[in-house]
């Protein structure tokens, strides 16, 4: 993709959303993100949050970059596209330009061998796009789950890929880092990408792999409250069952998951995660079966294997499922504590 020689040019730009996925790359550990850049001889032209440079300097950047002068290996949109009103992208005006940061994205993308959409508002629209979306908020080829967005179903970089979606809210900061390697290396493909155009790298598990309440799973044990330590899929809306990502594989913040802090999964890598048209911690039901299903399993298996499992449910398990700490032991056969 690149010259040895040079270092891999990379733009970062934010539009609507929070900035939440910049503060959480800045959290990347071992190594942090400086020294991963560093490693994969990627230099940051510019980030509207770290970088120095301001005003003037920044408009003649986006000058160089949008007629060719620079080379862009990298664009990175973090957050949605403004789109509103009625089209015009005037909701979002790049200061010091008068111009909608929607035309300056989309402009920068022809340019740029590389397009990464950088959590869920840029791949899909998120939580920006959610209610009514007055601003008109898209992702850069989706909006929600229609291709398309700002940049079109049928657009492809320079390198003749899609736009690259780290989805996430937010995203951890190594399905960025691990993208971003790949990238610069010039061992990024299609092959790499799912049906979502999303790095099979994190997308390849669910975040059921890995969950420290598997066991509860297995035996249909239960949790009744967000406190309480049994699975929370069948009464308190997890989708970890379903959710494409590595969460309780590749811990956040050196420590654990939304799972090890009494949440259930929301599946926000998904598209339409932030309207899911029930409230996030209940799980709906037909006929007391959950409408949201384990990813591949047909529902007859579920309903069988789910009542074998309840029937077979060790004590321990079920005591340990609705309460807010383990209370019974596991206890080795045969042996009777004395």
């Amino acid at each position: 993709m690149t010259d040895s020689a040079r270092p891999v040019r990379l733009l970062w730009l934010q539009s609507g959303g929070c900035g939440g996925c910049s503060l959480s790359a800045l959290g990347a550990e071992s190594p942090d993100l400086l020294t991963v850049l560093e490693a994969a001889n990627i230099e940051v032209l510019w980030h509207p949050a770290l970088s120095e440079a301001s005003g003037r300097d920044v408009v003649k950047l986006f000058e160089d970059l949008e007629d060719g002068r620079q080379t862009l290996d990298i664009l990175c949109l973090e957050g949605s596209v403004m789109c509103g009103p009625n089209g015009t992208g005037r909701y979002h005006l790049f200061s010091g330009t008068g111009r909608p940061m929607m035309e300056w994205i989309r402009a920068l993308a022809e340019n740029a061998h590389h397009v990464v959409a950088v959590g869920s508002c840029a791949a899909f629209g998120g939580i920006t796009a959610a209610g009514d979306n007055h601003t008109e908020a898209v992702g850069l080829s989706y909006d929600g789950r229609t291709s398309g967005g700002l940049l079109g179903a049928d657009f492809r970089s320079r390198s003749g890929l899609p736009v690259i979606n780290i989805s996430g809210c937010p995203i951890h900061p190594g399905w960025l880092c691990e993208t971003l390697h790949q990238i610069a290396m010039g061992r990024f493909s299609d092959a790499h990408l799912d049906e979502w155009a999303r790095p099979l790298s994190y997308t390849m598990h669910l975040v059921h792999h890995g969950c420290a309440r598997n066991e509860f799973y297995e035996y249909k044990a239960s949790a009744e409250h967000l406190c309480d330590r049994g699975c929370m899929m069948e009464n308190l809306g997890c989708k970890g069952t379903q959710a494409r990502a590595d969460c309780n594989m590749r811990v956040w913040n050196g420590a654990g998951s939304c799972l090890d802090g009494n949440y259930p999964c929301i599946n926000c890598t998904a598209p339409e995660f932030e309207e899911p048209g029930h409230p996030f911690t209940q799980t709906p039901k037909v006929a007391g079966i959950p409408v949201g299903l384990p990813t591949d399993m047909p529902k007859a298996w579920f309903v069988a294997l789910a009542s074998l499992s309840k029937a077979a449910t060790p004590h321990r398990l079920k005591e340990n499922a609705v309460s807010d700490r383990l209370n019974v032991a596991p206890q080795d056969k045969g042996k009777v504590k004395p």
